[in-house]
């Protein structure tokens, strides 16, 4: 029986789990929306929406917990000035996960994972992709 298994291991020893987990944050963050299995989109999403809930409290000591995990002060900024300000009036449920199908090489669930809430930096952009694909 397999009960109070806590995580899902994702195939990987604790040191790559947490090295994906880690960079698949940082990507979240700095894109706002990411492509990835079912599996590893929950996982990060778990480790996500602790990391913003933290970042709503502009601390040295959440700064410092958070850098543990996202090493890039670039994002690290960008959580704390953008993205944590969104979602001040929100009390969770920050990122969702909308399926998209099966990968077409090993059949595995695909998932979009995104903040809920974007910036106005990547509505900008967005709007400007939007163009491009019309001309």
């Amino acid at each position: 029986m397999k009960h109070r298994i806590g995580f899902n291991a994702l195939s990987r020893r604790s040191g790559q789990r947490k090295a994906l987990k880690r960079n698949m944050v940082t990507s979240l963050f700095r894109y706002e929306r990411i492509e990835t299995t079912k599996a590893k989109a929950k996982e990060v999403q778990r480790v996500a929406e602790k990391m913003i809930t933290r970042a709503k409290v502009d601390s040295v000591h959440s700064r410092r917990m958070i850098a543990r995990d996202i090493k890039d002060e670039a994002i690290l900024a960008k959580l704390f000035t953008e993205i944590a300000p969104l979602f001040t009036e929100r009390n969770g449920g920050y990122t969702r996960i909308l399926k998209t199908g099966n990968r077409k090489g090993d059949a595995a669930e695909m998932a979009i994972l995104e903040l809920v809430e974007r910036t106005a930096k990547s509505k900008k952009s967005d709007k400007k992709e939007k163009e491009a694909k019309k001309a």
